[in-house]
């Protein structure tokens, strides 16, 4: 009897300890949702209204996160490649086609998106850009 629960007791303490590691990292500075707060000429009140947003909450698989996006209209996907050196490659995206009355600042992060090469997180803000000088700036959507 004893053999049998000291075999019992180490499976369950074996299957404890597997799922424990096996849990991959959160990089909490990075994977969450990001309300847009700049971006070219469009107003914060515009960008509010349409609760524009891109979310990297997903999984980091193979060092990539698959994403999605808001901007008022279409639900929008898209494959991110986050790199130490402050790179980064926006791959995939696409979009739900919904028409819907004012597209422009959806129109515009599409165009724009994808060009995206460089990013940074400082504090509860996230700043994309591309080599060309075209700015994205986000603010942490769970930041008070």
């Amino acid at each position: 009897m004893k053999k049998i629960l000291v075999l019992l007791l180490g499976i369950l303490f074996l299957g404890i300890n597997l799922n424990c590691s096996s849990v991959p990292e959160k990089n909490h500075a990075l994977q969450r949702e990001w309300m847009l707060v700049s971006f070219g000429n469009f107003s914060k009140d515009l960008m509010v209204k349409n609760k524009a947003r891109i979310n990297l909450n997903s999984k980091i698989e193979d060092g990539k996160i698959r994403g999605g996006a808001f901007m008022g209209c279409n639900k929008m996907f898209f494959t991110a490649q986050f790199k130490n050196n402050g790179r980064i490659k926006i791959s995939g995206l696409g979009s739900t086609m919904m028409a819907c009355q004012d597209m422009k600042l959806e129109a515009a992060f599409g165009r724009s998106f994808e060009r995206i090469t460089k990013y940074s997180v400082e504090g509860h803000f996230l700043t994309l850009s591309d080599d060309k000088g075209m700015v994205m700036k986000f603010v942490a959507s769970d930041w008070d």
